[in-house]
């Protein structure tokens, strides 16, 4: 490599001789024995060869002169900042220097036996490169790769915290550490390249179990579950659940009412809420999903705090669903897994997964179907498991984009798939679209807002993009109120079960919010109603219908 030296830094490397000399066509006579030393020693493990002097004083011989260069003199120029001369330093030298300068802020200097640069450093360091390891360090590297293979042989001797079988599974990490070889090993002693019979039986019957388990072909995201149970005990002195129901729960009235004042917040996702769901028939709990890749559980009668969290999936909750009796309960995420968790101990019973995300997840309401699982995919399918069997048993692929939402209707014998279009299509037989029924005024385009009825059918009610929840009269489509529920997006809302004048909506700001109607609202002006301003937006339809077949 050259390295070139402007001639003001030259006048440092030329000495005048006494005797006048002309030595510039004498031999070189640079070598490892006259290769003068480095002002301050490196410390090193390797044996003291000073391989940077002796690459940079092999140029000494043509450096010499009788005198030094005068940089006044224009003649003696060949570049703008002077003279110039080469200088053959080896390739891996001037790495090194250039290295180490840039690390510790000094370096050898080309030019002869000094240093430039931070010369405090340099005295602190003893001289090392980059290149050269101290012996404290050297030692401590040392210390290290033991500790790691300790620790190794740890993992692959301790009988109660590795599962024997693992050991012997090609596809496991216990297997390849135990098998690795040195990358310096030859050929012969490599990690084999091919697996012998009975590895790939074992491979395989491994593979078989994981699908019977619910890991059809790993193509889920594979995390630890995990729960955390938050209240003081999970049974009181009569020995009943947490879960339990109050015996005195009941409807408080006949007809529904729309909330106007907040009650109660809930917080405790780190990220956007995505979805909420009250206890079946009673309400006393509050389910819900969050983007932070966690699923809680609320008091809503008493505490109203926290009471479990699950922890199973590895992305974003998209979707949460209970079973009739709330005893267990469904999640989807983008993780692209669906779990079946049973609600009291936080235990995940069952995992399904087609590689693809599942929007929407949902049992068949039939008390005698409760292990029919569907759900809405990524892919414009809905799949059909078998809960008790883990198979899929039916696929419907008849749909023109991603599946929101599943409604059971005609005595669950059909499902309805409520999308949010800005086109639509007729649908076949029994099921039309009604285009009398328009709900409009909301913002909805580009999220997927969830909506709901009043459980005595007189109201139906929205989310949307900008923090409001809409509430429209079922027979004249017109809004009856809107709330401003939450900070962006609301996202999802649900009536209570039995105290039918409140509602429970949730929002990406992270938060669930409980409103209840004020007695002294419950006489609306009509009026308020036609004040508010009717918005071009995209509409709701009831799209799609699928036949289930009822022996199934």
């Amino acid at each position: 490599m050259a390295f070139r030296k402007p001639s003001m830094d030259l006048l440092q490397t030329y000495e005048d001789d006494s005797d006048g000399e002309d030595r510039s066509h004498q031999p070189s006579t640079s070598s490892p024995d006259s290769s003068p030393l480095r002002l301050i020693p490196s410390k090193s493990a390797a044996p003291k060869v000073d391989g940077t002097m002796l690459a940079l004083t092999a140029t000494k011989a043509h450096q010499a002169h009788s005198k030094p260069i005068d940089p006044t003199q224009h003649g003696m120029r060949n570049h703008k900042l002077g003279f110039v001369e080469d200088a053959s330093i080896d390739s891996f030298v001037f790495d090194e220097q250039y290295n180490t300068f840039h690390k510790y802020g000094y370096a050898a200097d080309p030019s002869g036996n000094n240093y430039i640069g931070d010369l405090d450093t340099l005295q602190k360091n003893d001289a090392i490169s980059v290149y050269n390891i101290p012996q404290h360090e050297q030692k401590k590297r040392r210390i290290e790769k033991k500790d790691v293979e300790m620790e190794e042989d740890e993992v692959m001797g301790g009988e109660n915290e590795v599962d024997p079988t693992e050991i012997d599974n090609p596809a496991s990490d216990l297997w390849l550490m135990k098998n690795k070889q040195s990358p310096w090993a030859s050929k012969k002693e490599g990690v084999q390249t091919e697996l012998t019979e009975e590895q790939k039986k074992y491979a395989e019957d491994y593979a078989k179990k994981k699908e019977e388990k619910g890991h059809p072909g790993e193509k889920g995201e594979h995390v630890v579950d995990k729960t955390t149970f938050h209240g003081k005990e999970e049974r009181d002195y009569q020995g009943r659940s947490w879960v339990a129901p109050p015996k005195d729960a009941k409807a408080t009235n006949d007809h529904c009412y729309i909330p106007k004042r907040l009650i109660h917040t809930w917080s405790g996702h780190t990220k956007g809420v995505s979805a909420i769901r009250f206890f079946p028939k009673y309400g006393h709990l509050i389910l819900s999903a969050g983007m932070d890749t966690k699923v809680k559980i609320w008091d809503v009668f008493n505490s109203g705090k926290c009471m479990r969290t699950y922890m199973g999936h590895s992305k974003a909750v998209r979707d949460i669903s209970f079973c009739n009796d709330g005893t267990k309960f469904l999640t989807s995420g983008y993780d692209k897994n669906i779990k079946y968790w049973d609600t009291e101990t936080g235990q995940v019973i069952s995992t399904f997964s087609t590689g693809k995300i599942p929007y929407v997840v949902k049992l068949n309401p039939d008390e005698d179907k409760q292990n029919i699982l569907l759900a809405g995919m990524s892919d414009k399918k809905i799949v059909q498991w078998d809960i008790n069997t883990g198979q899929i048993t039916q696929e419907y692929d008849q749909h023109l984009g991603a599946v929101n939402t599943i409604t059971f209707v005609d005595n669950n014998r059909r499902f309805l798939l409520l999308q949010v279009m800005t086109s639509h299509f007729v649908t076949r037989e029994r099921f039309q679209l009604n285009n009398k029924k328009r709900f409009a005024g909301h913002i909805v385009a580009g999220y997927a807002c969830q909506v709901n009825f009043s459980p005595d059918g007189r109201f139906v009610m929205s989310g949307d993009g900008e923090s409001k929840c809409w509430f429209w009269d079922w027979k004249s489509c017109k809004v009856f109120r809107t709330l401003k529920c939450h900070e962006g997006v609301c996202i999802g809302c649900e009536w209570h079960p039995l105290e039918q004048s409140k509602v429970a909506t949730c929002g990406w700001d992270g938060l669930i919010k409980y409103w209840k109607q004020t007695w002294a609202s419950v006489l609306v002006d009509s009026k308020e109603a036609e004040a508010n301003n009717f918005r071009h937006c995209h509409n709701l339809y009831f799209v799609g219908h699928t036949s289930l077949d009822r022996g199934q």
